[in-house]
């Protein structure tokens, strides 16, 4: 039985259908078993249902505090059982209840190559700054902005023409394919985190994740 994703989604969702369409091809041994969104109505979602997944919506205002929606999010996800969170486009961050249930099997992505350009604008940064090569990250989530151990990268050319929209629909091609690569690697292989380290073929693998990924 292969690995259970649950993938967390705000907007048009093409990380997701990317691993939707990896993970049906069998190129990445896993089953997305639900998509969960922070808002309703997303194009996202829509991609979910009509490939027939589970949805769910944790909207921050349905609760009194960041502390209880938190709370909420990490019991929806782990209603799913998942050996991985995969937050593929998911514009919250997550709090300490989510943290402590899923420390070391929750991954992310970013728009530039970290430790460099953190945050919601990494894109108009790197242009900003001048720098030649971008990219971007996976990575796994911890309690800061964009600072989780790395587990893989793409590097992306800045062209000398390029705008802001430009680099980064070459940013999110690449990021599309890294990201779907890093989870087939991390569920086929398992993986292990030492200090700021990743490696794969590690102690997590599959159902194991559940019980060993906060180690």
């Amino acid at each position: 039985m292969g690995s259970r994703l649950v993938v967390l989604v705000s907007g048009t969702g093409t990380l997701l259908q990317h691993l939707m369409d990896e993970c049906a091809a069998g190129r990445v041994p896993a089953e997305i078993v639900a998509v969960g969104a922070d808002r309703d109505g997303t194009a996202a979602l829509r991609r979910a249902q009509s490939a027939g997944i589970p949805t769910f919506v944790c909207r921050v205002g349905d609760y009194p505090d960041r502390a209880a929606w938190d709370a909420a999010l990490t019991r929806a996800c782990a209603g799913y059982r998942p050996d991985l969170v995969v937050s593929a486009g998911f514009l919250k961050l997550f709090g300490e209840r989510f943290l402590a249930e899923f420390s070391g099997r929750c991954v992310n992505t970013h728009p530039a190559l970290l430790p460099s350009f953190p945050g919601l604008h990494a894109v108009r940064d790197a242009l900003a700054y001048g720098v030649r090569i971008t990219g971007c990250t996976v990575f796994l989530v911890d309690a800061g902005l964009d600072t989780g151990p790395v587990i893989g990268q793409q590097a992306v050319p800045v062209h000398a023409d390029d705008d802001e929209a430009a680099l980064h629909e070459r940013i999110k091609e690449a990021e599309r394919v890294l990201l779907a690569r890093t989870v087939a690697e991390m569920v086929s292989k398992g993986w292990s985190v030492s200090g700021r380290t990743v490696r794969f073929g590690g102690t997590v693998r599959s159902g194991d994740a559940r019980k060993e990924g906060q180690r």
